[in-house]
């Protein structure tokens, strides 16, 4: 995600990135907008708004994407249970995880898994930071708004396949 440096303090960047870092580090937290605030020593109200206008989306959407991005690592890498994966992920429900996970990639855990194995991907050349990226669903809008896409018909899954 680019940094839109525009009407925004250098100061400001470097602490919305501290409560981005944090986010990071322990994406199986539960990171309120007030605690993410006083991570960056401003109000929640602003930290919410400087941190989409920094970042290009919402805190807690940002939060959701890091969560399907580190499940579907696990799945892919590991056979350890879907519900550990969930819980471990920082998904306090398994139907809230699945349904939240369908709605994101457009398929469910133990499709990615199964696409996953029945088809290795020979990524040993690429950096690991370039591979994370390719595979890191899109969270362009948000999940009640992907239900309603749905429920009209238009809904297109957000995550790109690597080839």
């Amino acid at each position: 995600m680019a940094i839109n440096p525009i009407n925004q303090d250098p100061a400001l960047l470097r602490r919305l990135l501290r409560a981005k870092d944090r986010m990071d580090a322990a994406s199986h937290e539960e990171w309120p907008v007030e605690r993410l605030a006083q991570v960056s020593g401003v109000s929640g109200a602003h930290f919410a708004r400087s941190f989409k206008q920094a970042f290009g989306t919402p805190p807690h959407r940002y939060l959701l994407t890091r969560r399907i991005e580190r499940a579907m690592a696990l799945l892919r890498e590991t056979d350890r249970p879907i519900t550990d994966i969930a819980f471990e992920t920082g998904w306090a429900s398994l139907g809230t995880f699945g349904r939240t996970f369908r709605d994101i990639t457009g398929s469910s855990p133990s499709a990615i898994r199964a696409r996953g194995k029945a088809t290795p991907h020979e990524l040993g050349r690429v950096p690991a930071c370039i591979a994370n990226a390719a595979r890191r669903p899109h969270l362009t809008t948000a999940v009640s708004e992907k239900r309603r896409l749905a429920a009209d018909g238009t809904n297109k899954p957000q995550q790109q396949e690597i080839p």
